[in-house]
Order: structure tokens, then C-alpha cells, then sequence
């Protein structure tokens, strides 16, 4: 195994690690080689930030747009921030899109192409589970996230989102099954059934979005994009259109939780929990079981939120940052009666995928903040909440030299995340630790 420590007690570094490097064809929130790249170059230049001064010192990409409150960008650093050692777990992995952990302790990964591997707590990867159906894995889509139901330790059902083929183009949609495996790391998935579409279909291959969570309740959360293209965009101000929504569904039915803030209006997808989303590929709950959410931004302006219900959160026509040709969006206004402001916002962009409250004994000083994976930033964002939980009271980078395409917290209180290196579709997992 690889291991590297970061020291970011009071100053970043730049980590070294050689695991999979940064993809460098222009700009990067979520890319492949045969579509236009999202975000921006790697920022440079953050090192020798001290406690109590923004990490990000790069000029903003819109410097006349000012943020609607004064926690709202560019938080300070905490005066207190561990040092972190890294080490590569595994390596040489199909290029993954998301892990979730097993009970046991074993990985369930997502890749790409298509397919569900286990790999084990020791880093060995088992062989493609069978059993799944096709995929779309041109461009941006692929098998997207997972999710153990709430009850796998005895029904082994697990949840799963993906680009889905149709004969009218292809859309995100969120399948379920059942969990077989074996003891020498392969198996099946059985029972495989499509319980949700996002709809309308359409014939691109970006911003399929999506990560999947329960609420505390057991409903599930659907986040999906607007699928990029100006039109069909605009849609996520669309009531009657699924794209650029975060929808709450039964995961028995797939039907609309009843409840939902637009299940007895007329047109309206009743799944819809809120809408004017651009492309959200980052979600989990807080300590209070709140939904909070990450979503690539133009050139300029990811955002985190926290969805509530029925809420309008302003794309295309509002929005921080610039299109990546260097032009406004749309008027290039950030506020509209009407709509919501993030809550935090990024310019330069991190490229958020993935994304986990911190809970565990490795990391005190993470506590119930939230770690977000970066494929610009190339390491984790992590975010801490103030005391009332509702806005941004620090921020700090992890630097990992690789493109983090999704995080998670392990059983053992360690941080697991999935690199990706675009251009030669491979991934590797590192594990975070604290620094003794």
C-alpha cells in the first residue's frame, strides 16, 4: 500500500499522491473525453492559506456578482484542522461511479460500463456481479449510485440509479434488486426491476444527475439533472417535466410519497420535491436527518442547498458564475422573488460527486460536517455548519491529487474515496486516516 501524510494543520499542501491523476482536458466538473468538459482547470495557489482565511484564493470567474449574504462564499478555514494520512486501498479498479459499504465490511462499487463489484475490506476486487441489465454509458451516464435498502441485512434488496436506454433516447432511472453473493467475492443481482423513469426522455449524454438517499422515514430522494442541452435546460422550472428535480418516492411502489408538495396539482409530476436544479451528483442528511445536496454550477457557481419541499431553486435563470463560454446565463442575474438562494455557493467550481456526514471516532474535529468529493479540486471539500446547522461557518480542502468521485464514511471511522482517471477509465479507492 501507497501511504502519504497531508499536514493541514494552519496551511494546505499539495498531497503528491499518484493514484490517478487529475483530468486535464480543459475543464472538469464531469467529463469524458467526447463531450464538453464542466468547470474549470485545478486551482493553484492555495497553499500557505492560514486558520481564519478563505481556502480559495483564485479570482472569482464572475467578480461583479456579489453573494447575497456574507456567509453564502469563500468561508474561512477552522482554526483546527487534522493531519491526514492516506493510503491506497485498491487500485486498478473499472472506473467507479459510487461505493456503499456492506455489513460485513466489504464494498459494493458501481462502474461505469455497467456493473456491480464487491471488493473486499482488504482492497481485493471480485469479479462482475451478474445479472444486471443494459446500461447507457456514452458520455456522462453509466450505472450511477447505490443504496442498501433500509432492511438489506434481511432482505438484501439494494437500490440503484443509471442511465437508462430508451427507444425514444435514454433518461435516469432507479432500478431495484436483490443482493447474491458468494464467498469468494462474485455473485448476482436477481429480481432486477425499474421502479422509477425520469421523463421526458431525451437523446444526450449529460447531466444524468443522480444520487439516491433515505430519509429517516424510509422514503427515498431522487436527485437528477436537467440533462445540459439549451433547450431542453429551461425544464427544471417545469412542473409537468422531470428534468432538474430531486424527486421523494416509496420504494415499494415508486410512486409519489403522499405528502409530496405536488401531488394534487394538476400537470404537476407528483414525485417532485423541489425543482430548478442543474445537475446534482451530491447528497446526504444531516445529524437531524435533513436532505442537503451539491450541484454543479456553470463556469462558477456549484451550490450546496437543502432542498425543502416544493421549493424552486432558480436554474437556469438564476445562477452564480458564467456559461463556459465566458457569457451570462440567461440575464446573468443571481436573485429572483421567487426562488432560492443556496446556501453556499463556489466560484471557482469544486466539481461535486459524492458526498457523507462525517460520524465516527477518526476525525473528531469532522464531526457532523460534510465531505464532498472534488473532480476539479481534485481531494475532499469539507464543510462545517454553524451551531444552528443552516449555513457555512468554515471550509477546509483535503488535497488527493486525483479526481474524488465519491466518499464515504467506513464502519472503522476512516474515510473511503473513489478516484476516477477519465482518460483511462480506471479507478482506485484510498482510505483516509487521522495522523498519530
Amino acid at each position: 500500500m501507497k501511504t502519504l501524510t497531508l499536514l493541514l494543520t494552519g496551511t494546505v499542501l499539495s498531497a503528491g499522491l499518484a493514484v490517478a491523476p487529475a483530468y486535464s482536458q480543459g475543464s472538469t466538473g464531469d467529463a469524458s473525453p467526447v463531450e464538453q468538459v464542466e468547470g474549470q482547470p485545478p486551482a493553484e495557489g492555495n497553499e500557505g492559506v492560514q486558520a481564519g482565511e478563505p481556502v480559495e484564493t483564485q479570482p472569482a470567474n464572475a467578480p461583479d456578482q456579489q453573494p447575497a449574504f456574507p456567509e453564502q462564499t469563500r468561508a474561512p478555514q477552522p482554526a483546527d484542522m487534522p493531519e491526514v494520512a492516506v493510503e491506497t486501498l485498491a487500485e486498478d479498479l473499472p472506473q467507479l461511479w459510487a461505493m456503499e459499504f456492506l455489513p460485513d465490511g466489504r464494498m459494493l462499487v458501481t462502474t461505469k460500463e455497467g456493473a456491480f463489484h464487491v471488493i473486499s475490506a482488504e482492497g481485493e476486487a471480485g469479479t462482475a456481479l451478474s445479472g444486471m441489465i443494459e446500461v447507457a454509458s456514452a458520455g456522462q451516464g453509466g450505472l450511477l449510485d447505490v443504496a442498501l435498502a433500509p432492511d438489506f441485512e434481511t432482505s438484501n434488496r439494494i437500490f440503484f440509479s443509471f442511465a437508462e436506454p430508451r427507444d425514444d433516447g435514454n433518461g435516469t432511472s432507479v432500478g431495484r434488486a436483490t443482493l447474491n453473493l458468494d464467498d469468494n467475492g462474485g455473485g448476482s443481482v436477481e429480481d432486477v426491476e425499474v421502479i422509477f423513469q425520469q421523463m421526458p426522455s431525451y437523446d444526450g449524454d449529460k447531466h444524468f444527475g443522480s444520487r439516491l438517499v433515505f430519509s429517516p422515514d424510509g422514503d427515498l430522494y431522487v436527485t437528477v439533472g436537467e440533462r445540459s442541452d439549451d433547450p431542453p435546460r429551461d425544464q427544471a422550472q417545469d412542473l409537468d417535466s422531470g428534468l432538474g428535480k430531486v424527486f421523494r418516492i416509496n420504494p415499494e411502489t415508486g410512486e409519489a410519497v403522499d405528502g409530496n408538495p405536488f401531488a394534487d396539482e394538476d400537470g404537476a409530476q407528483p414525485e417532485i420535491w423541489s425543482y430548478g436544479h442543474r445537475n446534482l451528483q451530491s447528497a446526504a442528511l444531516d445529524a437531524e436527518g435533513r436532505l442537503w445536496t451539491v450541484e454543479h454550477g456553470p463556469r462558477g457557481g456549484d451550490e450546496l442547498n437543502m432542498p425543502e419541499a416544493g421549493l424552486n431553486y432558480g436554474w437556469p435563470v438564476i445562477t452564480y458564475g458564467v456559461a463556459y463560454s465566458g457569457e451570462q446565463v440567461e440575464g446573468g442575474i443571481t436573485s429572483q422573488e421567487g426562488m432560492e438562494q443556496p446556501v453556499y455557493y463556489w466560484d471557482p467550481v469544486i466539481g461535486p460527486s459524492g458526498m457523507a456526514l462525517y460520524e465516527g471516532e477518526e476525525f473528531p474535529s469532522w464531526q457532523d460536517a460534510f465531505l464532498i468529493g472534488g473532480l476539479v479540486t481534485t481531494g475532499l471539500v469539507v464543510v462545517h455548519l454553524d451551531e444552528a446547522g443552516e449555513q457555512v461557518a468554515f471550509e477546509e480542502r483535503v488535497p488527493l491529487d486525483a479526481r474524488i468521485r465519491d466518499v464515504r464514511v467506513g464502519p472503522d471511522g476512516a474515510v473511503y474515496a473513489v478516484t476516477e482517471d477519465p482518460d483511462a477509465d480506471t479507478s482506485a479507492i484510498l482510505r483516509l486516516t487521522r495522523e498519530q
